[in-house]
C-alpha cells in the first residue's frame, strides 16, 4: 500500500496519529506480542490513514498485525482522548525521532476481547509481518517490559480501559 510522505501526515505540533490495540482474553490477560527481528515487545499499534476513522484504523492493524478479523474479537471501548508520547533523539538507537519536525505518536487505544480460539491469532498476515511471537500475559506486565519512553502512555492507557474488562462489549 502506498503511503503518504510522514511529513505530511504531521499535526501542528509533529505528532503522527496512531492507533494502540489491547487484545484480552476471558482471563483478562492482555496479548503481548514480540517485535520481529527485535527483542522488544509490546502492544500492536499502528498509523491512521488520510480519511480514516481511528477506530477503522484499529480494526484494519488488528487484522495487518495480529491477523484477527472483527468476527474474532469485540471492541470493549477506547480511551477518550489522544494520548502523546515523544520519540527520543538518539541517533545511533533503534527509536530516534527520523526527520525534522517529527516529534512523537498521539494515539487512540482500543479494547477488544477475543471471542475466538486463540488459533485464529496469526501473525504472518501481511507482506512485511511486525511481530514473530506473542504470548497472553498479565493485565499490568507491560509496563514493566515496555521502552521507558512509551511507558507513560500505555500506563494512562491501560489505567482508563481496565474498567471496561468486565462490560459488555460495543456492538
Amino acid at each position: 500500500m502506498a503511503r503518504q510522505d510522514d511529513k505530511s501526515r504531521l499535526d501542528r505540533d509533529g505528532y503522527r496519529k496512531n492507533v494502540g490495540i489491547i487484545v484480552c482474553n476471558d482471563q483478562s490477560q492482555v496479548l503481548w506480542a514480540r517485535r520481529i527481528r527485535h527483542d522488544g515487545w509490546q502492544f500492536p499499534q499502528g498509523g491512521i490513514e488520510p480519511k480514516e476513522s481511528a477506530e477503522d484504523a484499529a480494526f484494519r492493524e488488528l487484522y495487518e498485525e495480529i491477523g484477527l478479523s472483527p468476527c474474532h474479537v469485540k471492541l470493549l471501548g477506547s480511551t477518550d482522548k489522544w494520548l502523546r508520547y515523544d520519540v527520543p533523539y538518539a541517533p545511533k538507537s533503534h527509536y530516534y525521532r527520523r526527520s525534522r519536525g517529527f516529534r512523537g505518536q498521539k494515539q487512540r487505544w482500543f479494547l477488544f476481547r477475543l471471542t475466538a480460539q486463540e488459533s485464529s491469532v496469526r501473525l504472518d498476515r501481511s507482506e512485511r509481518p511486525e511481530f514473530d511471537h506473542w504470548q497472553w500475559v498479565d493485565y499490568w506486565r507491560p509496563l514493566q517490559q515496555i521502552v521507558d519512553f512509551k511507558r507513560s502512555v500505555y500506563k494512562k492507557a491501560l489505567t482508563e480501559l481496565e474498567p471496561l474488562l468486565a462490560s459488555r462489549p460495543v456492538s
